[in-house]
């Protein structure tokens, strides 16, 4: 009798998988931290079925964003190996193959959104709406002056509604203009780090740069660090949602250095390239957040406007 071979699939070698890990860009994850507003401030972060949906809706949006990390740097490959730090990334070093690449970044949109829809459908529509917006960024706005950027910030609220989308809540108009202000504002910084660490090579890197100046993203970044402050401020104490008593506004104090911790590093230690590494390695800015997370829990839940 003849005995059955047994085919065996080769293990991708350790350096690929180490690849496939560093594109998708885990520690960017943080900044899908923010689906989570919604099931703070609507007072439900203790039910155990919300959470459940909110902490779906953030993996959903940490595979699509992986996923849109991934196209980037597929569709940059050539200008990133022209960047004095990005050249070092999987792609643009050549441990990581273009198909194989783009193959990972199917697979990593379609779990996205699969677990997007785990959580409610409509999470999952506005994850998959995350990655139609990205790739029209990564077709072309990216290339368009300003549209750049706001096009990130959509991206920002997209990941708020989605939170609110998962637990069918409607939160207030207030998280949605601060949201987008302060995405704007890190948007500006990225490109204000980008223009003064590329120089000359800037417009061969990203062609959006070249129709920037140093001095017009001072100034943008000045108009939105303040814009940001005062819609927060604002917000502490004229939301319907908040205690009566304003003891949110004890927040605003970090929402402040927060802000202008942050404006230092990129204007006097030129940082600002890549925020989810600033919020992770700076302490002073690390702390704040935490505090003001806190803080802000603390008002929320000690109140008795918790459901």
């Amino acid at each position: 009798m003849m005995q059955a071979t047994q085919v065996s699939t080769p293990a991708l070698p350790l350096a690929t998988l180490r690849g496939l890990v560093a594109v998708a860009r885990p520690k960017q994850w943080t900044k899908n931290v923010l689906v989570f507003g919604p099931l703070v401030f609507a007072h439900n972060l203790f039910d155990a079925d919300l959470l459940s949906r909110a902490l779906l809706t953030f993996a959903a949006f940490c595979l699509v964003s992986s996923a849109i990390y991934v196209v980037n740097d597929v569709l940059d490959v050539e200008h990133d190996r022209q960047h004095p730090t990005k050249r070092f990334r999987p792609l643009a070093s050549g441990q990581l193959g273009i198909g194989l690449a783009i193959g990972w970044a199917v697979l990593l949109a379609i779990a996205g959104i699969s677990l997007g829809m785990a959580a409610d459908l409509t999470a999952g529509a506005a994850a998959a709406a995350y990655v139609a917006l990205m790739l029209a960024y990564s077709m072309g706005l990216k290339n368009m002056v300003i549209l750049d950027v706001f096009a990130i910030g959509c991206g920002f609220i997209l990941r708020a509604v989605a939170g609110a989308l998962a637990i069918h809540v409607i939160i207030s108009p207030w998280l949605y203009v601060c949201t987008m202000l302060l995405a704007l504002f890190l948007g500006f910084s990225k490109r204000y780090n980008e223009l003064l660490t590329l120089d000359r090579q800037a417009s061969s890197h990203r062609p959006a740069l070249e129709e920037y100046s140093p001095a017009m993203l001072e100034q943008m970044t000045s108009i939105l660090s303040a814009s940001t402050i005062m819609a927060y401020s604002l917000y502490t104490f004229s939301a319907e949602s908040l205690p009566a008593n304003h003891s949110m506004m004890l927040t605003v104090p970090f929402a402040l250095y927060g802000i202008f911790r942050y404006y230092y590093l990129v204007h006097k230690k030129n940082l600002g390239g890549a925020p989810e590494l600033v919020l992770l390695h700076d302490r002073p800015l690390l702390t704040t957040i935490l505090l003001w997370g806190a803080t802000s829990i603390g008002v929320l839940y000690s109140s008795g406007l918790a459901a």
